[in-house]
């Protein structure tokens, strides 16, 4: 009898999931090299459920087990802070993806924490409210970024580059979930974008579109903290909306003066000390157009901007961030790392992309670098590598992507759907085969991979269809939900699936 009944209830809950639940606007393109890559598309709502639905199990134990025993006992105080408007002020399209996020989680059967929308927002907060609660969370990031007379003469000539180290605590829930979600949104006054981050971000720590790309850093030397009251905006949503609305500030142009625009409006300044390093394409040719470190404060001066006209020791058209004031108050506060990159940097020019990897790779890494990335909006190129294998990410293989590529419409995804729509698997929920009808008579063979909640790859298959139609052996699938793939030369067909263990 519980075998019956546990067969029932995963028939109900497919059956639910499948009849009631909104079309799923994304899709996992990628889930090696220690992150998993997804794309959603479409509104807030519905690219927040997307991203529930398909990053879900990813979302809950980052929910569960870091951002909760980060903040202890100050949980129900951080939840209550970003629920009233008067200590932090959080757009309603935020909420209503964050909302979109559960949907999905739920709809999936992924939310094991039976966690909420303001869970999300918390965790999408988590300096800000970390600071007011007095529980700073110390990093040490560092970025250069590098232009004009700094890469002329190479194979940038001149066009514009950013090398930056995220680095936290090294925690395996982290180091586990660690995810690039791609955006593109059909708002009209949106524009498409790309966090690379932690499951369940949804705001900008790092992130780029493909003309500006803003990266976060702690101002440690700062001991001021923000206090409740103050409608402080969290720095990663100020980020996100910086790179996604089109142009925030109209002077017909997307560069690091939108940034400053949209950091300007926070009139209060913000909830804990942040330093923010902003570069679009050279293009722009003023430099104050294309790069620019913005150090941000709860205490005055809450907002200051330094361009390479600051008389910071480093030389030619670059900028260097670590995690010390620099331009605010004209402290010229630096670092060891600071003066290891300012020592080996020479007269500041010849930097091409490998240059300015290998200067920051070696003279500015920390050994909690759980992140290590280049972005070069002119040359279509971002650059990643990870912490995994146990081995920070600036001593890992990087991969190379195209902003291009990341960036396709995926109107190409619905296109291949409806064209494929006379294609069947079944039986749907499945005890140990599938059999895949309708690939047309053309198809020689065929692959199929499987992937569970979480993204990883379960499964990989290839078979020859005859008359159309093709079976696979899924016996050695546990019990649940899956998503698979069918991958023929006409296209690609996505289904969710659910495997029901036969009784014994």
């Amino acid at each position: 009898m519980r075998k019956l009944a546990g067969i029932l209830t995963l028939v109900f809950l497919f059956l639910t999931v499948n009849v009631f639940a909104q079309p799923v606007n994304g899709v996992i393109i990628g889930t090696s090299n220690g992150i998993t890559i997804v794309k959603l598309w479409g509104t807030h709502q519905e690219r927040g459920y997307a991203y529930g639905y398909l990053l879900g199990a990813k979302i809950s134990v980052l929910a569960i087990n870091y951002v909760k025993p980060m903040l202890g006992g100050s949980y129900t105080s951080a939840r209550n802070m970003v629920s009233n408007p008067n200590d932090f002020s959080i757009d309603t399209l935020y909420k209503i993806e964050a909302q979109g996020i559960i949907d999905g989680m739920n709809a999936s059967q992924t939310n094991t924490g039976n966690l909420d929308y303001i869970d999300l927002l918390v965790a999408n907060s988590l300096l800000d409210v970390m600071a007011v609660a007095k529980k700073k969370l110390g990093m040490g990031c560092s970025s250069l970024m590098s232009w004009e007379d700094a890469t002329m003469g190479t194979a940038l000539s001149g066009e514009s580059a950013i090398t930056r180290h995220l680095d936290w605590n090294v925690n395996a829930n982290l180091i586990n979930n660690q995810v690039m979600v791609i955006h593109l949104p059909s708002e009209p006054d949106e524009q498409k974008w790309a966090l690379v981050g932690f499951a369940g971000m949804f705001s900008a720590l790092s992130g780029f579109n493909q003309d500006v790309g803003v990266f976060q850093h702690q101002m440690d030397d700062l001991s001021a903290v923000g206090t409740p009251g103050q409608q402080y905006v969290p720095v990663w949503f100020s980020l996100r909306e910086a790179l996604e609305k089109n142009d925030f500030n109209g002077d017909g142009s997307n560069n690091v003066q939108d940034v400053r625009s949209v950091l300007m409006t926070q009139t209060n300044g913000f909830a804990d000390g942040y330093i923010v390093s902003a570069l679009a394409r050279s293009t722009q040719v003023q430099d104050t157009l294309v790069a620019m470190v913005s150090e941000l404060a709860p205490t005055a001066p809450k907002l200051t901007f330094r361009y390479n006209t600051l008389p910071d020791s480093m030389p030619g058209d670059n900028l260097y961030t670590a995690n010390y004031q620099i331009g605010r108050n004209n402290q010229l506060h630096f670092c060891t790392r600071y003066n290891a990159v300012k020592s080996h940097i020479g007269n500041g020019t010849g930097l091409d992309l490998d240059a300015q990897w290998n200067l920051m790779r070696d003279y500015s890494h920390l050994t909690w670098n759980l992140q290590f990335m280049q972005y070069s909006p002119e040359q279509d190129f971002f650059r990643l590598s990870v912490y995994t294998n146990g081995q920070a990410a600036y001593l890992n293989t990087p991969v190379t992507y195209s902003l291009a590529t990341l960036f396709q419409d995926a109107t190409g995804v619905n296109e291949q759907e409806s064209q494929l729509s006379q294609i069947n698997i079944f039986p749907n929920p499945f005890s140990n085969r599938v059999t895949v009808t309708g690939l047309g008579k053309a198809t020689a063979s065929c692959e199929m991979v499987v992937t569970d909640v979480r993204g990883n790859i379960c499964l990989r298959q290839h078979n020859t269809a005859q008359n159309d139609t093709v079976s696979f052996d899924l016996s050695g699938l546990s019990g649940g939900v899956y998503f698979i793939k069918v991958v023929i030369p006409d296209g690609t067909f996505h289904r969710k699936i659910i495997r029901i263990p036969s009784a014994k």
